[in-house]
This record gives C-alpha cells, structure tokens and sequence, in this order.
C-alpha cells in the first residue's frame, strides 16, 4: 500500500531529515513509529501526507506516486487519509457533531449520507451522548476520541496518527490505543509515530525506529527500544 523507494529529504541548512528510506507497508498494517527527537519521524509523517515533498526518491501510495500530485490535487489525496494529532485540532465553535460532520462536508457529501455516519461514528468511540458538547466541555480523552470520529467518519485507507496520545493520562492512553486497534482491525492502515514506551512495549506490533534520519529497525511484533 505504501512504498519509500530511495527517498531522502534535506532541508535548506543541508541536514538530512530522512537519508535513503526505502519501506514499505501493506495494507491493513499497523505501524509504531519511534525513535528520539530529531530523528525524522515528523518528515517522514509530512512527506506522506503530502505537507512536504522530498529531495530525491519516491513515495508510493495505493499505486499512485505522491510525489507527482499537482498542488491543486493535493486536497483530493488528503480526502484518502485520516489524521489525528497530539494537540486534537477540533474547531472550538462547532460542537462534537459539527466537528466530526465538518470532514463530510469538505467532500461534499449529501447530507443524509452525514445524518447516518456521524452518529454512527461517535458510537464507535463512545461520545453518542456527548454529540451537543463543544470542544471545551470536554476532558482531553473525549477530544481526542472527537478528533478520532472525524479521522475515520469519511473511511480513510490509512490514518496517520502523530503523538495522539501525548497530552493523555495513561489510563485515557489505554482507551484511545483500544480505538485504534479496533479500527485496524476493520482494515485501516495505521501509522502512528510516538515516544510512548509503555504503549509500544504492551501492543506489539511492527515498529520502524528512525534514528539520524535512517531506518535502523523493522521489527514484527517490536518493543520500543528508546529511553524516554
């Protein structure tokens, strides 16, 4: 589903972010991406979602070479990928229903199509009941359960999730990996950069630990390996 062919990125103070990757990940994967800070996890992350381009090499997504998309087709690539971030991003005006609905309506989805996907949606993250709240009547688990709902309401191939459990207490962690795993498990594709240990160690699954901007391990079933 995913390839890096020979893909470098460097940056305009010639550092090399990522320094000749080439990976891939099958569809239905679920991937832990770690290493310290610097290493080029969040490159990694903005080449796939088309943020940045790379210096040299290729990215392949589902047959179709990322790095060829014109800029005004860029939009229609992102419709294909969910994204959750440490920090949520859930517009504060809008309330959980409108949040979530909020992704719909940016690929023009009919509105009857919107009625029955995001309640259906916030049932999978348990926020049926909380479908009135705005975003600062939530505690930091509900939020990032929001931003799930909204990552997942339009069927995304591949979810990209960068630190969604960072700002969490464990306990809320341990929830939000749950959801995760469930919606894996439906088939999404998931990539998930973080530095939690704890959460790395217990899930065991592949991890990709990125160190000085190259993959120095690809393991099945992996551990972390970093100290916090």
């Amino acid at each position: 589903m995913i390839e890096f062919k020979n893909t470098t990125k460097i940056y305009d103070n010639n550092v090399f972010a990522l320094s000749n990757i080439n990976l891939d990940i099958d569809r239905g994967d679920f991937v832990f991406l770690v290493g310290p800070s610097g290493a080029g996890k969040s490159t990694f992350i903005k080449m796939l979602y088309k943020e940045i381009n790379p210096t040299t090499g290729r990215i392949i997504v589902n047959g179709e070479d990322v790095t060829k998309i014109k800029r005004k087709d860029i939009p229609f690539y992102r419709r294909k990928i969910g994204m959750v971030f440490q920090d949520f991003r859930l517009i504060p005006s809008l309330n959980v229903y409108e949040n979530v609905a909020f992704a719909m309506r940016v690929i023009e989805a009919h509105h009857r199509e919107i009625r029955k996907r995001v309640p259906l949606v916030l049932s999978m993250v348990g926020l049926s009941h909380k479908f009135k709240c705005f975003p600062n009547e939530l505690s930091g688990g509900e939020q990032q359960r929001v931003a799930l709902a909204r990552a997942i309401v339009n069927n995304p191939a591949m979810l990209i999730a960068d630190e969604p459990t960072g700002n969490l207490d464990p306990d809320t962690s341990v929830e939000i990996m749950n959801i995760l795993n469930d919606i894996n498990k439906a088939g999404t594709t998931i990539i998930m950069a973080t530095h939690d240990k704890g959460i790395v160690d217990n899930m065991k699954k592949r991890v990709i630990a990125i160190e000085k901007g190259v993959i120095v391990r690809d393991e099945q079933r992996g551990r972390y390996g970093y100290e916090n």
